[in-house]
Formats: structure tokens, C-alpha cells, sequence
């Protein structure tokens, strides 16, 4: 079995609102976003620091619900001020043959200045005809809001390089 990482959730351009170089780590996130995108108390997250370029790994403490509120605790708030600009990302563990067998939806909330939803949408990986395909309810560039790729149950192949 090999197992891969992809993401299944995504809090975009969320605003932090604190930084709190005391408290013992971890970043604390309104209760309402994390529940919207399906993030749990304790899991591991990535954030990508939009505004400053720095990336680090915490955990999640669920905020008080409605706040908006996006906390940076512990050694992480060296690296993020309020109102930097930033993207929560939480992956989990896939077989990656039953992706390729059965698919992989991801929940992507976009902030607005006040960190409510202001989007929200699914990302998606599926098999179709012989082939994997990416699609998004939401276009992910001016070209197209999909990709279909050829594969195997155990192998994805890219046999022509050139777009």
C-alpha cells in the first residue's frame, strides 16, 4: 500500500487577528470555519504566511465560534503579525490507489477581510474513463477549471509533456 498526503481542507486568506508569543503553541481558529471545512481540535495544519512568505506546522484549538478570530500562539507568532494575510491547510493520509479508484473531494473556504465565508467550494480528484480528473467548483485558472489525466490503478503516466 503506498500511501499518499493530499489536502482536505483549506482555510484561504484567512486574516490572523492575534499573535501570542506566550501561550504554549498551536494556532487557535473560529470554531465556525474549521467545522465549515471539516478541521478537528488538535490536527495538524500547515500555514502559508501570504503577506511574509513563512510557512510553519502547528496544531488546531478550536476559538470561540463567530469571532472570525485567527490566533498564532507560542514560537509560531514569530513568524506571523496581525493582519498578515494567510492559508490554513490541513492533508490526510490516502491509500493512493483507492484515490485513484474512488476519488478525493477537498473543502476550500475563501475569508473575507472579517474572516467569514465569503466562498466556498470542493475540490476534487475522481476517476473518469480510464483517467483521473481534477475538477473545482471554482475556476482555479483562465484556462480551465479541470485537468483530466491519464492513469493506471498503480501508476499515473504522463505520456505527452507538451500543453
Amino acid at each position: 500500500m503506498e500511501t499518499i498526503r493530499l489536502m482536505h481542507a483549506k482555510l484561504h486568506r484567512v486574516r490572523v487577528t492575534e499573535a501570542n508569543l506566550e501561550y504554549m503553541g498551536s494556532i487557535t481558529i473560529d470554531a465556525d470555519l474549521i467545522e465549515k471545512v471539516g478541521i478537528l481540535p488538535l490536527q495538524e495544519v500547515q500555514i502559508v504566511n501570504v503577506t511574509n512568505g513563512n510557512r510553519l506546522s502547528t496544531y488546531v484549538f478550536p476559538g470561540e465560534a463567530g469571532t472570525g478570530r485567527i490566533c498564532i500562539n507560542g514560537a509560531a507568532a514569530h513568524l506571523c503579525d496581525p493582519g498578515d494575510i494567510v492559508i490554513i491547510i490541513a492533508y490526510e493520509e490516502r491509500d493512493r490507489t483507492d484515490v485513484l479508484r474512488n476519488g478525493h473531494q477537498a473543502k476550500v473556504l475563501v475569508a473575507d477581510e472579517n474572516n467569514r465565508c465569503q466562498q466556498f467550494f470542493f475540490q476534487n480528484v475522481r476517476p473518469y474513463q480510464n483517467k483521473i480528473e481534477f475538477s473545482s467548483s471554482q475556476p482555479v485558472n483562465s484556462q480551465s477549471d479541470f485537468v483530466t489525466l491519464n492513469y493506471s490503478a498503480t501508476q499515473l503516466t504522463n505520456e505527452n509533456c507538451s500543453i
